[in-house]
């Protein structure tokens, strides 16, 4: 599939999903009244609204490891870990094999950005391991997402379809920041001799701020 007509796809979906922005995280409907087709969708726009617009140190998250290698594919690949890893801790959560309390979780996610923001300012260039970092914070990210959907609840008929329609939800949002992020910065900066220096150092320490304010905000 070309990059284009990825994009397409991607905001198409984007597009599908706007009805639902201004209810993300609040679930109002009476689910035994809705289709098992609008219950998959509604909890489709409620992964997605998770990550758009309310996930700010989801996008964050996505977007530090997008900077150091502003290319699909690198990224792409990074996300695929990520994907696989939150998808394991999120299914684990809510069937109820693991349930660590949001107090250690959220600072821990805090501080899953701030280590990346300052890998991306100190290393030259991408390595083969990020890969391995990316899952173990998946992992942990997976328990944050967990603890969203908890709260929302998920309809015992259709458990595990509201599960994935959830993460596919997830997914879609962190696709779209990736894209939207190859299409402002990735597409014309990415081979600038200038772009280390002009955009990846100044955002990442941007991020990094952000970052080590919501850890301490979080254990406070």
């Amino acid at each position: 599939m070309s990059s284009v007509r990825l994009i397409r796809y991607v905001l198409l979906a984007a597009l599908l999903l706007l009805p639902g922005l201004a209810a993300a995280h609040v679930l109002d409907a009476d689910l035994s009244k809705l289709s098992r087709t609008d219950v998959f969708f509604t909890y489709l726009q409620l992964g997605y609204t998770h990550i758009l617009p309310l996930g700010i140190d989801h996008v964050l998250f996505v977007l530090s490891l997008y900077l150091l290698e502003p290319r699909l594919k690198p990224v792409l690949w990074q996300a695929t870990a990520f994907t696989v890893a939150h998808s394991i801790t999120l299914g684990l959560a809510m069937y109820g094999v693991v349930s660590p309390p949001a107090s250690l979780v959220e600072p821990l996610i805090a501080l899953s950005i701030l280590f990346v923001a300052i890998e991306n300012i100190v290393v030259e260039r991408l390595n083969p391991w990020r890969i391995v970092v990316v899952f173990g914070f998946g992992l942990l990210h997976g328990l944050g997402f967990a603890g969203a959907l908890t709260t929302l609840g998920l309809p015992q008929t259709m458990f595990v379809e509201s599960l994935v329609a959830f993460n596919v939800g997830v997914e879609l949002g962190q696709v779209s920041v990736i894209l939207l992020a190859w299409l402002l910065i990735g597409r014309w900066a990415a081979d600038k001799p200038w772009y280390k220096r002009r955009v990846l150092v100044p955002a990442s320490v941007a991020i990094g701020l952000m970052a080590a304010y919501w850890t301490i905000e979080r254990l406070s």
